[in-house]
């Protein structure tokens, strides 16, 4: 049977649209025809990149409703500024279009509920791209879970602790969008890497949910501390109060008792790392500095993971290292990509659906009022309006991640 295909718009070239442009072009089915960015030598470098790729010239634009109202296209896909995807994923599902976007978290509730309001009335995919979905030890740790290897689940923790400094500091010159983020905004500004996992493993929007929500910032004295090191007095930024804490804790309780403790460090020193811990009646695993570590039920050890790993890994995960792993994020940019994807252009429900995203999207917004109010509780909405309780059956497949689907893989 052949291949099934469909035309793809992709909006936001930045340093990041140009990575996970050649990985969607690498994806089967998808053929890229036009390409947009709000700067014209970026979106003339997206043409390039098609063109070196696929050896095909595309139209490129500076206006993403100019590329929405090409009737050819059916769906795209957007790596573009925080602040700007619920915006274009609107502006996509109003077209017509299937959307995934790039993480990030929500200004506003009322931009998550637009985004749910839309999707539910034009039926069009509105999925975050959130990777770490498909990471192999996500995914392997999701499948023992879903085994019962963790017994009961009582607590997760996860982080975004990733030295950024550089990369924020510079904001202006390579125009990139965390700058005015961390300038005027205070909380969980990027909740989804481990917040996905979690989610899904807990059963969020299936059978659980998130009832309240708080948040404590530190001081927020990284980037000025940099910018003194780096910069001479006259520098632009050089005396920039910015806003956003150094570190940002967020506690959230769950319907079924179960509480998730998220951490975000981007402005002082430390290695990147998410910080993942599951915690249940039967085992606890810990994202460890060198090795990442497990002990169950009656070991009173510490003891690596890795072979824990390899014997219990996900059936998607063994046949994506058969097959051969891409690059980008340790393979799993391509996963996340391929599931999209797939969903597109068969027009099936997304792993990650429109209540998924409103979800973990949220959490910025509703942290940034906790940390005004002194880490005060907020209550989360329930963007499913009680669906939660009793949803419909989700599809399966090899991209599900609502549970292990054996029969897809040989």
């Amino acid at each position: 049977m052949a291949q099934p295909e469909a035309n793809f718009g992709f909006i936001g070239i930045s340093g990041r649209g140009n990575s996970m442009l050649r990985e969607f072009l690498s994806v089967p089915g998808v053929r890229v025809t036009a390409v947009c960015d709000k700067y014209e030598d970026r979106a003339r470098r997206g043409a390039e990149i098609v063109k070196e790729v696929t050896g095909k010239d595309v139209e490129w634009y500076t206006d993403h409703r100019e590329l929405l109202a090409r009737e050819d296209i059916k769906a795209v896909v957007a790596c573009t500024t925080w602040i700007s995807h619920s915006r274009i994923a609107i502006d996509a599902m109003r077209a017509g279009k299937h959307v995934a976007f790039e993480v990030g978290g929500a200004a506003s509730l009322d931009e998550c509920w637009q985004m749910v309001r839309t999707a539910e009335q034009t039926g069009k995919i509105c999925m975050i791209m959130e990777n770490c979905c498909f990471e192999r030890r996500e995914m392997t740790l999701f499948k023992m879970i879903k085994e019962g290897m963790f017994g009961e689940l009582v607590h997760f923790e996860g982080a975004y602790c990733h030295d950024l400094r550089e990369e924020i500091g510079n904001g202006r010159e390579i125009r990139h969008g965390r700058l005015v983020n961390f300038t005027a905004r205070n909380g969980e500004l990027y909740p989804t890497h481990q917040l996905g996992p979690i989610a899904k493993c807990l059963g969020i929007n299936r059978g659980n949910r998130f009832l309240t929500l708080n948040s404590v910032a530190s001081k927020g004295v990284g980037l000025h501390d940099w910018h003194v090191k780096q910069h001479t007095p006259d520098y632009y930024n050089y005396n920039t109060v910015f806003n956003e804490g150094d570190v940002v804790q967020t506690f959230l309780k769950c319907a079924n008792g179960e509480t998730v403790m998220l951490t975000h460090n981007c402005t002082l020193v430390h290695p990147y790392s998410r910080r993942y811990v599951i915690q249940g009646t039967n085992a606890i695993f810990s994202e460890a500095p060198e090795d990442d570590v497990i002990c169950f039920d009656g070991e009173h050890r510490w003891k690596k993971f890795q072979p824990v790993l390899e014997a219990n890994e996900h059936p998607l995960w063994k046949e994506y290292r058969t097959a051969g792993v891409h690059a980008g994020h340790g393979g799993m940019d391509y996963l996340v990509l391929c599931a999209y994807a797939e969903a597109a252009i068969n027009d099936l429900p997304a792993p990650i659906d429109v209540y998924d995203t409103a979800t973990w999207m949220a959490v910025t917004c509703l942290s940034e009022q906790s940390v005004a109010m002194g880490g005060a509780p907020v209550p989360f909405p329930d963007f499913t309006d009680g669906l939660w309780i009793e949803r419909g059956p989700f599809r399966r497949g090899k991209f599900c991640l609502e549970a292990v689907c054996d029969e897809y893989f040989e």
